[in-house]
């Protein structure tokens, strides 16, 4: 069928800013889609709210608006563009969400715009819960035992009747958000009222719990046509109750036999094939492992997080394929891209193991619930690919960035007791698969550990595998034999010289290098041109040849909080500058959700572990001209100096230059030098240390630990009792780390990222954080131009970070910080690109990553045309807003502070100030500002100067003590830190559409906005 030719105008509505559940992987997708779009030659308009992604570059589409995925802002675009169709299906469950709430208006009829691929009557079928189960019912496709209600009697009603426990699934929703397990009455209460207000249409499907079942997932194709494939079958390790975005993921799966597994392939494409789906479907469903039964468990009807894994695990690009069958185009007529001799038609066929293991951030939230369940908590994930599952699996832990002592030994950090043990596997948390090794450490027997955990029998023997050819390696001599059997089950060289208690020379001496091989789609059955490839130590043909003239490029590793998809954002952009300053770029990565791991981005993407013996193993074979570390946030950073050390050629700002700003002494020394007034502070080793600094800085004091991300470990202690705990906890998780003990100087906070040739220094512009200092600068609101700075101070804050630039000799790109108080004070720099470079280079025009990378490349700024010195803003003010996913870590303290705790940001774009920040947080919460009403403030101490302050303003401030308030606030004001958001009062909060804020400036200035617009 050829494509459609009646429509020329195409909207792509995107997923907004990254929360848990609907992270970086729909980026990746929506950035696909609408390069595909344009491909096949139409005008594509992008809607999206979130400035730190590829997907709202201006290469990217024909227009893009970055504006509130708000009903109000959208059909306001829709109705100023007048386009001929709209795509709502690569943008998560924001997109889809939105096409209904759009339809339900009336908006696509009176616009007459056409709705591409999927269409609602699908979208209905899927998402609602009874029509889905209906449709099952008439496919004869088994689903578990389940009622659709709307309120909380019908649950518990059900739930007698069927008997505990039921897992409780709201209907369009994002990430399982608002669901679980109910074990008996008062759980479901919990759950159950959770989920109904959590569910836009108050809709939850309770159902008979299966947990314990296999959970298998296909990832299907569907033209018009009614062709259907099955691009990837995805079995889950963790068995049914955990949500597949925080389960240990294996493609293609190992465990069903070839007459399961066709029989729950048919029943994939039988049931796509009944919805009409247009483009890219996940199905999931259960295996009862001691029968032939199986269970429907959901279907997302559009591309998903799972998605964007099957793609990099394939090789076969979902996203860019879905947007051409959206048009009208068949599998049969759209080339593979990977093969460039088949089309889209043809099944890929893996002869490789992929495994994925999903990142959490609780090494950042210590109270947060750690329990996993059926409500996702993952905030990123990882990928290892191998010749068989122990070398995957292997080369995905060595991916995850964790503490060093479990990366190498497999075991957890403390070692638990048998009844902590027995708690741990029944009750897995996001660090199971170590308790799992732990398990075996202890004796326990492969039958006892499936009794507590459910988890196949195949996984445990492979686990076992694992475990005892470590345990080989810690008793008799290291032989070549045992170091080649370890190396070829995933053991890197550093782990094996742990565990044999030698030096890594000696190992290194016994291993040959690793080769390395294409991920190819085929199996190797057509010819490909996939430059994506993966190592492996089993021996074979080494199917990467040296591309010569060539830039290694380090990229971050797996999205968590500190480190998201701006650093992704970052990487690609120097990738392009790379490419266009003639030479080849090589990236060296490990996220399967990333733009930066498409491989139609780079010249060669090698897709491992970001450590130094897996980056020296690729710059061994490639011999790059240098190796460029400052767009790969932190984890990048951390491995300049292994890496140099090692002989390799860093890019960019020297590591003296990295150290003067990373090493506190160096620091303290440089700033002093250049007679720049910074807190005052020192260093400590121990807590008799601390005690001694921190009287004669004066309380309160930050602390922290060197080398940090996102603020992690950081903290303001108010006496000596805190400062004991803190540091007594600091250096039980890092023991001989320095702790970093700086008087708390409370001011306006600001910073600016700098571009310097290493002589002269360039500044876009200053952001100015809302927030006083003491809030990370993540989790503040940005607002450039300022607006409460003086002219002196911004000279001041210029001429300051110049003076540092110059000092160290930047080349490329570095981020200063400071506070304005009764003087100007540097609080940090990062020697690197920073997650505010994305939303400066959309507000500023200047592509800040690509600009620094030609200066790394050897340009000055008088080449690139940079004017020293900042320049005069353009008209309007732009202001970048944090995003909170609170629901999806109940137990968390909300409370904001020096530690980093948002996953994502939204962005405001106004006229003036006021226009600005109300766009920025009417986006922030998906809420109508309202003018007038009542805010909810929930605070340990009553705050009367606040409530004076809001009165004059005409707004009343009611006390309250974390329940529901009879009738619906203005906003809710969470001050107190003992408030959690396992609290009803911030689930009612989020669920109905209230501000939920964390400071009193936020509400100030929101108050601001809405009382003064533009």
């Amino acid at each position: 069928m050829p494509k459609n030719l009646n429509i020329h105008k195409i909207v792509v509505i995107g997923s907004g800013p990254i929360i848990v559940g609907q992270a970086a992987e729909f980026d990746y997708s929506g950035s696909q889609a609408c390069l595909s779009l344009r491909e096949e030659g139409y005008s594509v308009v992008l809607i999206n709210s979130n400035p730190a992604t590829i997907m709202t570059d201006d290469d990217i589409a024909d227009k893009i608006y970055l504006e509130p995925l708000t009903l109000e802002s959208v059909t306001h675009i829709l109705e100023v563009e007048k386009p001929d169709a709209l795509l709502p299906t690569l943008g998560g469950q924001t997109g889809l969400n939105m096409a209904v709430a759009l339809d339900e208006a009336g908006v696509l009829k009176r616009l007459n715009i056409q709705l591409l691929g999927t269409g609602l009557d699908t979208i209905h079928q899927a998402e609602d819960r009874q029509a889905f189960k209906q449709l099952m019912e008439d496919l004869h496709q088994p689903v578990p035992q389940s009622l659709t209600v709307h309120d909380l009697g019908s649950a518990l009603k059900f739930a007698d009747a069927c008997g505990y426990p039921v897992i409780v699934r709201p209907a369009f929703t994002l990430g399982g958000t608002g669901g679980g397990i109910a074990h008996d009455e008062a759980e479901l209460k919990i759950i159950g009222q959770r989920g109904l207000e959590l569910s836009p249409n108050t809709e939850c499907l309770i159902e008979k719990s299966i947990a314990g079942y296999k959970e298998i997932e296909f990832e299907v194709m569907r033209d018009a046509a009614g062709t259907t494939i099955s691009v990837c079958c995805m079995e889950n390790v963790d068995p049914v109750g955990i949500h597949t975005g925080d389960s240990i993921v294996v493609a293609p799966n190992q465990t069903l036999d070839d007459p399961t597994f066709q029989k729950l392939r048919s029943a994939s494409l039988q049931i796509v094939d009944a919805l009409n789906i247009q483009g890219g479907c996940n199905v999931q469903l259960a295996q009862d492992p001691n029968s032939d039964q199986y269970y429907i468990i959901e279907v997302n009807p559009r591309v998903s997080r799972s998605s964007a894994l099957a793609s990099k695990a394939t090789g076969y690009p979902i996203a860019k394929i879905a947007a051409k069958i959206a048009v009208g185009l068949n599998l049969q007529e759209i080339q593979n891209p990977v093969t460039k001799t088949t089309f889209a038609a043809f099944e890929p066929t893996l002869d490789y193991v992929v495994a994925k293991i999903p990142r959490f951030p609780f090494d950042k939230f210590v109270s947060a619930e750690r329990q996993l369940g059926t409500q996702m908590k993952a905030t990123g994930e990882v990928m290892g690919i191998g010749t068989t599952f122990e070398e995957a699996l292997l080369k995905a832990v060595q991916s995850l960035e964790l503490d060093t002592k479990m990366q190498t030994t497999l075991l957890p950090k403390t070692t638990p007791t048998e009844s902590e043990l027995t708690e741990a596997l029944e009750h897995p948390t996001d660090v199971r698969l170590f308790y799992l090794f732990e398990a075996l450490r202890q004796g326990w027997s492969k039958q006892k550990i499936q009794a507590h955990t459910q988890i196949t029998m195949f996984f445990l023997n492979k686990l076992a595998h694992i475990f005892n050819t470590l345990t080989g390696l810690q008793t008799g001599q290291l032989t070549v034999a045992k170091a080649h059997a370890a190396n070829q089950l995933g053991f890197t060289a550093g782990m094996i010289a742990q565990a044999a208690g030698v030096s890594d020379s000696v190992v290194n001496a016994l291993l040959p290098a690793p080769v390395y091989k294409m991920v190819d789609t085929c199996a190797g059955e057509f010819a490909s041109e996939t430059p994506y490839f993966y190592s492996t130590a089993f021996p074979g043909e080494n199917e990467s040849k040296p591309l010569g003239n060539s830039i290694i490029v380090i990229g971050s590793g797996p999205i968590r909080i500190g480190q998201g998809v701006e650093f992704d954002y970052t990487t690609v952009h120097c990738v392009q500058a790379i490419q266009a300053a003639g030479y080849h770029a090589i990236i060296i990565n490990n996220n399967p959700e990333t733009v930066s791991t498409d491989f139609s981005i780079s010249d060669k993407l090698y897709f491992e572990p970001l450590t130094a013996e897996s980056v020296m193993h690729i710059v061994d074979l490639e011999k790059p001209l240098g190796v460029i570390v400052q767009f790969g946030g932190q984890t990048a950073i951390n491995l300049t100096a292994k890496l140099a050390k090692l002989g390799v050629k860093i890019l960019g700002t020297s590591l003296a230059g990295i150290n003067q700003t990373e090493n506190r002494h160096e620091f303290e020394t440089l700033l002093a030098d250049l007679h720049i007034n910074q807190p005052q502070g020192d260093t400590a080793m121990n807590l008799e240390e601390a005690r001694q600094i921190a009287p004669v800085v004066g309380y309160p004091v930050m602390v922290r630990p060197s080398y940090v991300l996102g603020g992690r470990a950081m903290a303001i202690v108010e006496d000596e009792s805190e400062l004991a705990e803190y540091v007594q906890k600091a250096i039980a998780a890092a023991p001989h780390q320095p702790i970093l003990i700086d008087h708390d100087v409370q001011g306006l906070e600001c910073e600016v990222d700098i571009l310097s040739d290493g002589q002269d220094v360039f500044i876009p512009g200053i952001m100015e954080h809302l927030e006083g200092s003491g809030i990370h600068s993540g989790d503040s609101i940005a607002i450039y131009p300022p607006q409460h700075l003086t002219a002196a101070q911004q000279a001041e804050i210029i001429q300051t970070a110049t003076a540092i630039g110059k000092a160290v000799h930047c080349v490329g790109m570095m981020n200063v910080q400071f506070i304005v108080a009764d003087q100007l004070y540097v609080i940090d720099v990062n020697p690197r690109a920073s997650r505010t470079v994305p939303f400066m280079s959309k507000v500023t025009g200047y592509p800040l990553a690509k600009l620094a990378t030609n200066l790394i490349l050897g340009k000055t700024l008088a080449d690139l045309n940079l004017p020293i010195g900042c320049p005069t803003p353009k008209p309007g003010v732009a202001i970048k807003a944090p995003v909170f996913s609170f629901t999806k870590l109940p137990g968390m303290v909300t409370g904001l502070a020096p530690e980093m705790k948002s996953t994502g940001e939204t962005i405001g774009l106004g006229r003036d100030y006021h226009e600005a920040l109300a766009k920025a947080l009417c986006d922030s919460y998906h809420c109508t500002l309202p003018k007038a009403g009542d805010v909810l403030l929930s605070s340990h101490q009553p705050n009367a100067e606040l409530a004076s302050e809001l009165a004059n303003v005409g707004v009343k401030l009611t006390l309250g003590d974390g329940q529901i308030p009879a009738q619906k606030p203005w906003a809710v004001l969470n001050l107190d830190e003992h408030q959690t958001t396992a609290s009803p009062l911030n689930y009612y909060a989020l669920s109905h559409q209230v501000p939920l804020l964390t400071s009193t400036a936020t509400l100030t200035g929101l108050l601001e906005a809405v009382l003064q617009p533009a």
